[in-house]
């Protein structure tokens, strides 16, 4: 197998301070702790950014901070998210991404959460993939149901997004994919050769699913955006969830990539 991809999703929209102290929220906190997570073993870093009530922010500014920083002081693969929480107009996801990140995410279906919808319209999801072919940023094709595969590929065929594709399979939320070996499985098998996937389990799910990721080729996601706990119990650390990752896949037989070397797994341009 090819080494194991470690993603980090350090502050995510969700959790706060109180639900978990560790959660990073000011770009200060985020560029420190996505350091501490690199010398743990991770590889890429997903970005969110928070407002000064912790709440999620679109603003390109903070992003930009982030990004700028960790471009001049790690290895790190940043990736953007353009996801919902944080604003759905096209204007502005494609704003999060004018600082040419190496990757973004790309979410391409529609989702009825626990408590709300996540709506990404078909023009404007194709809209913002020719937006990362033109600025050379790489789409993680966010997969939160089946069908998200498929729409990943027929974009493929419309040649906004560029082979090999990228998925990751965010199981587990209330609302979307449940968190299934079976359905695992047959997600992996309904990708086209060569692409890479990785797993994003969320809550409980994020130990089983990773795990079996690391078995099946794939690749995983942690962090305190998809689990905010260690074990029952016990809250953990972004460190803390990146160092299991690390010490589980080195146990099961397969070694963890340094961020140049998942650039070389990703097909992303090397970097100087």
């Amino acid at each position: 197998m090819e080494k194991l991809i470690v993603t980090v999703a350090p502050t995510g929209s969700v959790p706060k301070k109180k639900n978990n102290p560790h959660v990073p929220v000011t770009p200060k906190e985020i560029i420190e702790c996505a350091l501490r997570c690199e010398d743990a073993g991770a590889a890429l870093v997903h970005i969110h950014v928070r407002d000064k009530d912790e709440n999620p922010s679109p603003d390109p500014v903070l992003i930009a901070e982030v990004v700028y920083a960790l471009r001049d002081r790690s290895r790190l693969i940043i990736q953007v998210s353009t996801g919902g929480r944080a604003g759905t107009d096209l204007e502005g996801r494609i704003k999060r991404i004018q600082m040419r990140p190496e990757m973004a995410s790309l979410n391409t279906g529609s989702v009825n959460f626990s408590t709300w919808s996540y709506v990404n319209p078909p023009d404007e999801t194709e809209a913002l993939a020719r937006e990362m072919k033109r600025l050379g940023v790489k789409p993680e094709i966010e997969c939160f149901d089946v069908s998200f595969v498929q729409n990943g590929i027929d974009l493929r065929d419309k040649e906004a997004i560029e082979e090999p594709l990228h998925f990751n399979f965010v199981m587990g939320v209330r609302g979307a994919m449940p968190a299934s070996i079976d359905l695992l499985l047959h997600l992996r098998s309904s990708l086209p050769a060569g692409s890479t996937w990785t797993v994003s389990g969320v809550a409980a799910a994020q130990l089983p699913m990773c795990t079996h990721a690391i078995l099946m080729g794939g690749h995983s996601r942690v962090g305190l955006e998809d689990n905010i706990y260690y074990k029952r119990g016990e809250l953990a650390t972004n460190e803390q969830l990146v160092e299991r990752m690390v010490r589980l896949s080195r146990e099961l037989g397969r070694e963890v990539a340094t961020p140049d070397e998942a650039r070389a797994i990703l097909n992303l341009p090397s970097r100087k």
